[in-house]
């Protein structure tokens, strides 16, 4: 299987909170859109430098992690950072990556969104089995 890209839209969600609270305008808010490397091996969303900078996404903590080379680095992670992908969206922390590093779109915004690679038509697609919206599967749980 090749690579799988998408194509997907961030948002800072603290601006869309300002607009749900009446203190910015709706086009004020920050977005981009950007082709994204689906990585399952990767278990976060990684947005570069100029991505964060851009959309002005509040740093919350550093990170070591380990690259795919082997190299241990500290990353940045911010938050607040809103992600669509055709009818899904997921709100979600991201690693900042140095430079204007490839953005990569890890399993646990994908999970979130109820999303798969289709590995023969080498695309990202809405689960087929919830087309219209993210199930939660619950497994015996009581609720108080």
């Amino acid at each position: 299987m090749g690579l799988v890209y998408a194509e997907i839209e961030l948002i800072n969600n603290g601006d869309l909170e300002m607009v749900r609270r009446n203190l910015m305008d709706q086009d004020e808010v920050k977005r981009m859109t950007v082709q994204a490397l689906v990585h399952t091996g990767s278990y976060m969303l990684c947005i570069n430098e100029n991505i964060q900078e851009q959309l002005q996404l509040p740093i919350v903590e550093k990170r070591k992690v380990e690259t795919a080379d082997g190299r241990i680095v500290e990353l940045d992670v911010v938050t607040n950072v809103e992600l669509k992908f055709k009818n899904r969206r997921t709100l979600c922390n991201a690693m900042v990556l140095k430079g204007d590093s490839e953005v990569l779109l890890g399993a646990i915004p994908l999970e979130d969104m109820d999303v798969l690679v289709h590995p023969l038509r080498q695309e990202l697609i809405v689960n087929p089995e919830h087309p219209y919206f993210a199930q939660m599967k619950l497994k015996s749980m009581s609720f108080r």
